[in-house]
């Protein structure tokens, strides 16, 4: 049976947005998981050393898959638009372009930085008792790059066809699967921290297997015919052009969060035990902002491609209400469990790693609303296909988060560290605002145009 895809271009804003956020936000969460149980089962098994060594290149990876991630929701955008325009045959030559693009880009990817683990991990200034154990876990990484550039794309393609839905199940399977192979691959066959990078790869390459056969069988517009097969250098140019700029926003912001890691790795095993711990619970409990962006990126390039750019205002302002109220009760809860959270990772005896896990939880949820803001504004922009525009949001938060390692670390110490996430949202809010502003007013009078000359 054929699955019915949904359009955006129609109807309130606020459930169209909603129910298109929610299997996206428990697919965001069961990734997540992903990390949340890779850093739980390690910390709780095989130790504090364990744990820094999982954690100590988290930015680094957030560089190259941030990249691989942000080039497939680029890819994305024009078969969302085409989707929109009901243009069905571009946007077939589309998902088909770009299929053959991520095979190339995720191998040539992970032939580079598996070469380049050593140096990467000496550069960051990671402790010599937990460097073996980070160099086996980023190079599994590396390895598996392929695995989650296909996952990313092929979900994010079905997504821009309105379904929201079909990710989330097959990624379900997926992280209940990570988790056994996790307990297994380290408490059975003693694989220790390259048993968590093991399970989590071929994790992620099962989902992105589930989603092309699904998607292939499932959907009738995406049912080829040899023309549409056709590379098409053309289009081609036009995914790049979207894509890789969404790619370099995300290593842009990396680059200022390696520099806050290397800054706090110099810190000692205890702050690097206690970022990670951090950061997984506050990527976790960031789920919900994620998922409304990535909503947002659709709804945008359904209704951007559908001439109807009034739209897009009404979803930012009804996306905006739905961040506020998560953002006041996910602080309201983290303030009052911070520390109980941590007991996830690290053992009840650690009472200084606990104590710095907690404190950084709480500073970083008080700024939530400032990182829905970035969300929802850099995710509209992207949709509506000026992604450049949005990666120089990205060299704002990079440039914030730098300043905060040369300046602010040395003199506050885990502090500083701290500070270092809240300043690059801001940075990054003071570029989105009137960004946003300037691409509303150009979609209006690209739309203005185009009615008059018809």
């Amino acid at each position: 049976m054929a699955q019915t895809t949904r359009e955006m271009t129609s109807g309130p804003s606020l459930p169209l947005i909603l129910n298109f956020t929610f299997p996206l936000l428990m697919g965001n969460v069961l990734q997540q998981t992903y990390s949340l149980a890779d850093a739980a089962i390690v910390g709780k098994f095989l130790g504090i050393d364990a744990l820094a060594s999982v954690g100590a290149s988290t930015s680094v990876v957030f560089l190259i898959l941030g990249f691989c991630n942000g080039c497939c929701g680029g890819f994305s955008i024009p078969v969302a638009q085409k989707f929109g325009a009901r243009d069905y045959v571009t946007l077939r030559r589309y998902v088909s372009v770009s299929l053959r693009l991520a095979a190339v880009m995720s191998v040539a990817i992970a032939v580079v930085t598996s070469l380049l683990c050593a140096f990467i991990l000496r550069a960051m200034q990671t402790p010599d008792n937990i460097f073996e154990g980070a160099y086996a876990y980023l190079l599994i990484t590396f390895i598996g790059v392929p695995c989650t550039f296909y996952y990313n794309l092929l979900s994010s393609i079905i997504r821009a066809l309105g379904d929201s839905k079909t990710p989330f199940w097959f990624l379900l399977f997926s992280a209940v699967l990570n988790i056994l192979l996790d307990l297994f691959c380290i408490l059975v066959l003693g694989w220790g921290v390259v048993g968590a990078a093991v399970a989590t790869v071929f994790s992620q390459g099962l989902s992105a297997l589930l989603c092309y056969f699904y998607m292939y069988r499932r959907f009738d517009v995406l049912r080829t015919r040899p023309s549409d097969r056709r590379f098409r250098p053309e289009l081609a140019r036009q995914l790049l052009y979207i894509g890789v700029p969404m790619g370099l926003q995300f290593s842009i912001t990396a680059i200022g969060s390696i520099m806050l890691q290397s800054a706090n790795n110099a810190l000692g095993t205890a702050c690097v035990a206690a970022f990670t711990a951090a950061m997984r619970i506050k990527m976790f409990v960031m789920c919900p902002l994620d998922s409304l962006g990535m909503a947002m990126a659709t709804y945008s390039g359904q209704n951007y491609g559908a001439g109807k750019p009034d739209r897009i205002w009404m979803g930012i302002k009804s996306a905006t209400w739905m961040m506020l109220v998560y953002s006041l009760a996910v602080a309201a809860v983290i303030w009052v469990s911070a520390d109980k959270f941590a007991l996830l990772f690290i053992a009840p005896g650690e009472t200084e790693i606990i104590a710095d896990t907690a404190l950084f939880l709480h500073i970083n949820v008080s700024f939530f609303i400032l990182l829905g803001s970035l969300s929802i504004l850099r995710y509209s922009i992207q949709g509506a296909g000026y992604t450049r525009l949005a990666m120089f949001s990205g060299v704002s938060e990079m440039v914030a988060r730098v300043l905060v390692s040369v300046v602010i670390v040395p003199l506050w110490g885990f502090w500083g560290v701290c500070f270092g996430d809240p300043t690059a949202w801001l940075f990054a809010n003071l570029f989105l605002i009137p960004a946003f502003v300037y691409v509303y007013r150009r979609l209006n009078v690209i739309v203005a145009k185009e009615r008059s000359v018809a």
